[in-house]
């Protein structure tokens, strides 16, 4: 580790990395190189500031960037060298839904849920839930709900009657 804690003075002591001539070599050339992205050659260039003896504060202020992250490049840089200064990989994007999948929601909010569900019209979260269950499509109810503004569609505001599958709609109609 580049920084040792004291514990009754709570004071951080900084030690410049020690590097070698060769180490040296290959981050000056990484620091310089216009084939490396700018945030690896930035860290090349803390790490280089660094094995030159200057000071935490003067390298973050140099590079434009907290003292936190000085440490954090060092450290990376000193755990896994050169590999330490590449960015580390979040997650991928987004896998996009096929057209088909979008055009079978359309399909479906157009009809009338099943008989068996006892609904008398789609819900955002009814419908992701057949999709999943009957079909094997995984979509979000976020997403069919931006299909429903996108398209305009409304299945709860349907003007048509629909008959309840209440065994008493008939007494509660009279009522």
């Amino acid at each position: 580790m580049i920084l040792f804690m004291e514990p009754e003075a709570s004071l951080i002591v900084e030690s410049g990395m020690d590097l070698s001539s060769e180490q040296m070599a290959e981050l000056r050339e990484l620091a310089g190189s216009r084939d490396v992205p700018a945030d690896v050659a930035l860290r090349a260039r803390i790490v280089l500031w660094s094995g030159e003896g200057r000071r935490r504060k003067d390298i973050a202020e140099l590079a434009g960037v907290a003292p936190l992250t000085v440490d954090r490049c060092k450290a990376r840089y000193a755990e896994r060298g050169l590999a330490g200064l590449e960015e580390k990989r979040r997650g991928g994007p987004r896998t996009q839904v096929p057209p088909q999948v979008r055009a079978r929601v359309i399909a479906l909010t157009r009809m009338s849920p099943p008989t068996e569900s006892g609904l008398s019209h789609w819900s955002t979260r009814t419908l992701a839930d057949h999709l999943k269950r009957r079909e094997g499509v995984s979509v979000s109810w976020h997403y069919i709900a931006r299909i429903w503004r996108e398209e305009s569609l409304k299945p709860h505001r349907w003007g048509t009657f629909k008959i309840s599958k209440d065994p008493a709609f008939a007494e509660k109609v009279a009522d």
